[in-house]
């Protein structure tokens, strides 16, 4: 059986988009915390070939962002807007050599399916020279529509060129597009401007196809697919389009959701089955939890990792590089910090805990902070294992506390704990006799004369 070649990604990042009225280029815009181009390229992960992103507008801040992304994307620069025709063929040289085949996305449609593009490679395979993809829509508007005769795509008209019939057409054109490398990058240079916008458009491909004896192919998706971004309100409808898919797949797969909608997923978020989410709970991207974990009401989760069984929350913060072992609990009002919680430990109660390693089934004391900032560095707390840190406790980094050692409640511990010991870090309490009657006297005294 012959090997399948890898297909390649042109996506299109270049518009300016004016109707989102920002400084920020349109395809740098998030949806579930990832910026819109990073859907597309979700989307076509699976293709395997080389990814050619073409940038113009902001270009320099779209590429940046595509390269912390992918590094091994390529950037093309389309330093007019002269239309997608003259886009993909600004791809050509990166794509020089490569064969097999390419399929064109737009960074401002994140929601096209990878068992979609699928369905358009299994359409190569098949026969067809060139496939464009199609939705059935509820409202045509003025989509362009797909001209077909039995199942070849013979020509796509915009709706301004339109006949009364051809508007009557409720198979609309994605704009998304997949061919042999070599011949949509040959016809995409081909296509001429001779239309009322000067500009260059891949829907001139099946006529120009034709013309050669190539089968141009409609493949289908579901509208909702195709949904384009091009202002806030489309950026809030998607928002709420991913999520809705988000929770559903949650629920779907063993997770229980207390109050659905109150939860918020990013694109990357995953979660074990027989795990419990509290309501208004925020994952941030980077966010991994393990089965039967429950992250109680009110926590906000990013860049963390939460192990088995543990407990997070209420009101938790977990901050990139937290990461929690088996049946740990962080309680209300924590912050943790690039830090790692061993298993069945505990921090409860109003601690932050930030560039440290916390062994198995210590306990945090309440009010427990690792002061890891001297104004320009940052240092590093380690604490053993069975350790047991007394509420408010200050613990100076660079320290270390050994395995089984204690620090007494109230202490602002400086020097290294050896395991087993316990760390008494704070001044003898001295009681002056009468001193508060005395103090509270003058000071009453002292408001009154000024009120009068």
């Amino acid at each position: 059986m012959a090997e399948q070649m890898p297909t390649h990604l042109i996506l299109l990042a270049a518009g300016e988009g004016t109707r989102m009225q920002s400084d920020t280029p349109k395809v740098l815009h998030e949806i579930a915390g990832a910026p819109l181009f990073e859907h597309a390229l979700m989307s076509a992960a699976a293709l395997g070939g080389r990814r050619v992103i073409v940038v113009g507008h902001g270009g320099t801040q779209v590429a940046a962002a595509a390269q912390a992304v992918d590094p091994e994307i390529l950037v093309a620069e389309q330093a007019e807007q002269l239309g997608t025709a003259h886009a993909v063929a600004q791809a050509a040289s990166a794509l020089e050599g490569a064969g097999g085949d390419t399929v064109m996305l737009y960074g401002d449609t994140p929601f096209i399916k990878p068992e979609t593009l699928a369905r358009m490679q299994a359409m190569r395979e098949d026969g067809a020279d060139i496939v464009f993809l199609g939705f059935e829509a509820a409202d045509p508007g003025r989509y362009g529509r797909m001209v077909t005769e039995g199942d070849t795509l013979t020509r796509i008209v915009e709706f301004k060129d339109a006949t009364e019939d051809e508007r009557a057409i409720t198979l609309c054109n994605s704009g998304v597009v997949m061919a042999g490398t070599e011949t949509l990058l040959r016809l995409a240079a081909a296509v001429g401007n001779d239309n009322a916008t000067g500009e260059f458009y891949l829907t001139d491909i099946p006529a120009l196809g034709a013309a050669e004896g190539l089968v141009t192919k409609v493949a289908t998706c579901d509208e909702a697919e195709t949904l384009g971004i091009n202002t806030r309100d489309d950026l809030a409808a998607a928002e709420a389009v991913f999520q809705d898919a988000a929770r559903a797949e949650a629920l779907t797969n063993g997770v229980t959701l207390q109050s659905p909608d109150t939860v918020h997923f990013s694109a990357d978020t995953v979660i074990g089955r027989d795990a419990i989410i509290e309501p208004y709970v925020v994952f941030g991207p980077g966010v991994t939890v393990e089965s039967g974990a429950r992250i109680r009401a009110f926590s906000h989760l990013e860049g963390a990792h939460v192990g088995a069984r543990a407990v997070i929350g209420p009101y938790a913060r977990l901050r990139p590089g937290a990461e929690l072992s088996n049946d740990t609990r962080v309680g209300n009002f924590v912050e943790i910090k690039n830090a790692q919680i061993g298993d069945g430990a505990k921090v409860n109660h109003l601690s932050y805990i930030g560039d440290a390693g916390v062994g198995a089934r210590t306990n945090i004391g309440a009010g427990t902070i690792t002061c890891n900032y001297d104004g320009v560095f940052k240092h590093r707390t380690e604490i053993g294992s069975d350790v047991f840190i007394g509420s408010n406790t200050m613990l100076v980094a660079p320290v270390t506390v050994g395995d089984e050692a204690m620090t007494a409640t109230g202490g602002v511990v400086t020097m290294d704990v050896p395991a087993g010991d316990m760390a008494l870090a704070r001044a003898r309490q001295v009681n002056k006799p009468g001193f508060a009657r005395k103090l509270f006297s003058r000071l009453r005294a002292a408001k009154a004369a000024k009120k009068g």
